[in-house]
């Protein structure tokens, strides 16, 4: 299992790209400073028909080493892959089907007709240079009164549509916006601090099954948890590949755009997220997404420039 980080170096404040090793993080850029991005590796390791453990091993043997609690504990993580746009998936579990028509006040929806019909819901989520990285705050809507986090399985994608690897995303949402109009979509989806992905790329080797996973979300409240919610992965109605391939019909993407593929975890409709909350969302075979929760406004927001 390989899984890659991007973080902050702690002296030069430079990009680098880590491979995380139980607590111990090896700079690969320190010893091929090309490499500050995954695709990089990935793609040049396929080339030479080198295993990628292997070939990431060989490189480890000349590099520095961090502690990941240092990094942690830095706020020096970054985004795991420099994507300059982030694409999401809607309506993939059942449980967002009922959700959202729980949302619109309608038991016959066009939730309902996208859940079912041949092709998946898609939409345009962030700019790379407004992802929130890992642990940084997510903010809610100033003009919402009922936002939810959206734990999503990503995937990392190169401009082909080959899957690079799987992260998680956190697809801040406000139902009351969307529920009003499903026009209103963009409005719902797209503002500051409303994205985050990570902590980690799960590089893809073909040795991986998805489908087994289990994700889950804790909110915590002032210690406590507030939520609780876990969903099979196998319960994805569309397969990644599928929504790779619509999000691929005329339409260009660049290496590296990441895809979110949907929610299964929704909190009960009575529950908004509050200032002061923290999200916490797991795969285990991936780790698990921080974000605390703040105000939102773009007086309290500036663009991430740490890619």
């Amino acid at each position: 299992m390989i899984r890659t980080i991007r973080f902050l170096h702690p002296v030069t404040r430079t990009p680098h790209l880590g491979w995380l090793r139980g607590d111990e993080v090896v700079s690969l850029t320190s010893a091929v400073p090309e490499w500050t991005d995954p695709l990089a590796p990935w793609r040049a390791l396929r080339a030479l028909g080198i295993a990628a453990e292997a070939g990431l091993a060989k490189v480890a043997e000349r590099a520095l080493r961090v502690r990941w609690q240092d990094l942690v504990d830095g706020r020096l993580l970054l985004p795991p892959v420099a994507a300059e746009e982030v694409w999401a998936a809607g309506v993939t579990y059942e449980r967002s089907r009922v959700a959202r028509n729980a949302e619109t006040k309608l038991q016959e929806s066009v939730y309902d007709r996208v859940y079912e019909a041949e092709r998946p819901e898609l939409f345009f989520k962030a700019t790379g240079r407004r992802v929130v990285p890992p642990l940084a705050p997510l903010g809610l809507r100033q003009d919402s009164r009922w936002m939810v986090p959206e734990p999503e399985l990503a995937v990392a994608i190169t401009a082909s549509g080959e899957i690079v690897g799987w992260t998680l995303g956190n697809d801040l949402s406000s139902r009351d916006i969307e529920g009003e109009n499903p026009l209103y979509l963009p409005q719902a989806k797209v503002f500051a601090r409303s994205c985050s992905y990570g902590p980690a790329l799960l590089w893809n080797t073909g040795a991986q099954d998805p489908r087994s996973w289990q994700m889950e979300m804790v909110i915590w409240r002032q210690g406590q948890a507030v939520y609780r919610g876990a969903v099979p992965i196998r319960q994805m109605r569309r397969s990644a590949e599928e929504l790779i391939a619509y999000l691929l019909r005329d339409n260009p993407i660049l290496d590296g755009t990441v895809l979110f593929t949907g929610t299964g975890i929704v909190p009960p409709d009575d529950f908004t997220l509050q200032p002061g909350d923290v999200v916490d969302i797991t795969v285990d075979e991936i780790g698990t997404l921080r974000n605390p929760i703040v105000a939102g406004g773009v007086k309290n927001c500036s663009l991430h420039d740490g890619q």
